[in-house]
Protein backbone atom coordinates (compact mmCIF):
# COMPACT_ATOMS: atom_id res chain seq x y z
CA UNK A 1 0.00 0.00 0.00
CA UNK A 2 3.15 2.42 0.43
CA UNK A 3 4.47 1.17 -2.56
CA UNK A 4 1.08 2.92 -4.70
CA UNK A 5 0.71 6.16 -2.24
CA UNK A 6 4.56 6.94 -3.22
CA UNK A 7 4.26 5.61 -7.13
CA UNK A 8 0.82 7.97 -7.23
CA UNK A 9 2.60 11.10 -5.93
CA UNK A 10 5.77 10.52 -7.91
CA UNK A 11 2.89 10.23 -10.69
CA UNK A 12 1.80 13.68 -9.18
CA UNK A 13 4.56 14.83 -9.72
CA UNK A 14 5.95 14.38 -12.74
CA UNK A 15 2.28 15.44 -14.66
CA UNK A 16 2.72 18.69 -12.78
CA UNK A 17 6.26 19.40 -14.24
CA UNK A 18 4.57 18.28 -17.32
CA UNK A 19 1.64 20.54 -17.34
CA UNK A 20 3.84 24.21 -17.15
CA UNK A 21 5.51 23.63 -20.57
CA UNK A 22 2.21 23.38 -22.08
CA UNK A 23 0.90 26.64 -20.40
CA UNK A 24 -2.13 28.33 -21.54
CA UNK A 25 -1.22 31.28 -23.85
CA UNK A 26 -3.21 34.38 -22.15
CA UNK A 27 -4.05 37.86 -23.34
CA UNK A 28 -1.96 39.64 -21.11
CA UNK A 29 0.72 37.36 -22.72
CA UNK A 30 -0.11 38.73 -25.93
CA UNK A 31 -0.99 42.10 -24.84
CA UNK A 32 2.62 42.51 -23.25
CA UNK A 33 4.68 41.08 -25.72
CA UNK A 34 3.39 43.60 -28.43
CA UNK A 35 3.12 46.79 -26.26
CA UNK A 36 6.64 47.46 -27.03
CA UNK A 37 5.90 47.62 -31.02
CA UNK A 38 3.13 50.34 -30.42
CA UNK A 39 5.40 53.05 -31.88
CA UNK A 40 6.67 50.83 -34.46
CA UNK A 41 2.77 50.38 -35.72
CA UNK A 42 1.17 53.62 -35.44
CA UNK A 43 4.08 54.26 -37.54
CA UNK A 44 6.12 56.65 -35.35
CA UNK A 45 9.10 54.36 -34.63
CA UNK A 46 10.69 51.50 -35.46
CA UNK A 47 11.04 48.23 -34.90
CA UNK A 48 12.80 48.45 -31.07
CA UNK A 49 15.00 45.50 -29.21
CA UNK A 50 12.08 45.49 -26.88
CA UNK A 51 9.53 45.45 -29.92
CA UNK A 52 11.79 42.57 -31.76
CA UNK A 53 12.21 40.62 -28.29
CA UNK A 54 8.22 40.59 -27.53
CA UNK A 55 7.53 39.41 -31.06
CA UNK A 56 10.18 36.65 -30.63
CA UNK A 57 8.82 35.67 -27.28
CA UNK A 58 4.99 35.33 -28.59
CA UNK A 59 6.07 33.29 -31.69
CA UNK A 60 7.99 30.75 -28.87
CA UNK A 61 4.12 31.16 -27.21
CA UNK A 62 1.89 30.92 -30.03
CA UNK A 63 3.43 27.18 -30.84
CA UNK A 64 0.17 25.87 -32.53
CA UNK A 65 -2.57 26.63 -34.29
CA UNK A 66 -5.04 26.93 -31.21
CA UNK A 67 -2.26 29.55 -29.56
CA UNK A 68 -2.00 31.47 -32.92
CA UNK A 69 -5.84 31.62 -33.36
CA UNK A 70 -5.79 32.85 -29.71
CA UNK A 71 -2.80 35.53 -30.44
CA UNK A 72 -4.86 36.53 -33.36
CA UNK A 73 -7.95 36.89 -31.39
CA UNK A 74 -6.08 38.83 -28.73
CA UNK A 75 -4.48 41.24 -31.05
CA UNK A 76 -8.02 41.85 -32.89
CA UNK A 77 -10.18 42.73 -29.64
CA UNK A 78 -7.27 45.14 -28.45
CA UNK A 79 -6.76 46.67 -32.23
CA UNK A 80 -9.50 49.30 -31.80
CA UNK A 81 -7.73 50.62 -28.58
CA UNK A 82 -4.39 51.36 -30.28
CA UNK A 83 -5.22 54.97 -32.04
CA UNK A 84 -3.32 55.33 -35.53
CA UNK A 85 -2.60 51.68 -35.80
CA UNK A 86 -1.87 50.99 -39.54
CA UNK A 87 -2.59 47.75 -40.82
CA UNK A 88 -0.30 47.37 -43.47
CA UNK A 89 2.95 47.36 -40.85
CA UNK A 90 1.20 44.42 -39.08
CA UNK A 91 2.62 41.50 -41.07
CA UNK A 92 5.85 43.30 -41.90
CA UNK A 93 6.83 43.53 -38.07
CA UNK A 94 7.61 39.80 -38.07
CA UNK A 95 10.07 40.40 -40.90
CA UNK A 96 11.40 43.16 -39.57
CA UNK A 97 12.70 41.54 -35.99
CA UNK A 98 13.95 38.54 -37.83
CA UNK A 99 10.80 36.07 -37.60
CA UNK A 100 9.72 34.24 -40.03
CA UNK A 101 6.17 32.85 -40.64
CA UNK A 102 4.59 30.45 -42.90
CA UNK A 103 0.94 32.70 -42.68
CA UNK A 104 -0.17 36.43 -43.27
CA UNK A 105 -1.37 38.13 -40.29
CA UNK A 106 -5.25 38.76 -40.93
CA UNK A 107 -6.93 40.31 -37.90
CA UNK A 108 -9.66 40.09 -39.86
CA UNK A 109 -9.24 35.94 -40.17
CA UNK A 110 -7.75 34.52 -37.21
CA UNK A 111 -7.79 31.29 -38.54
CA UNK A 112 -4.33 30.34 -38.82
Amino acid sequence: MKGLAVSLLVMLVMSCTMLEPCRALTCGDVTSSIAPCTGYLTGKGGATSQCCGGVKKLNGLANNTANRRFACNCMKSNAGRVKGLRYDLINQLPGKCGVGLSFTIDLNRCDS
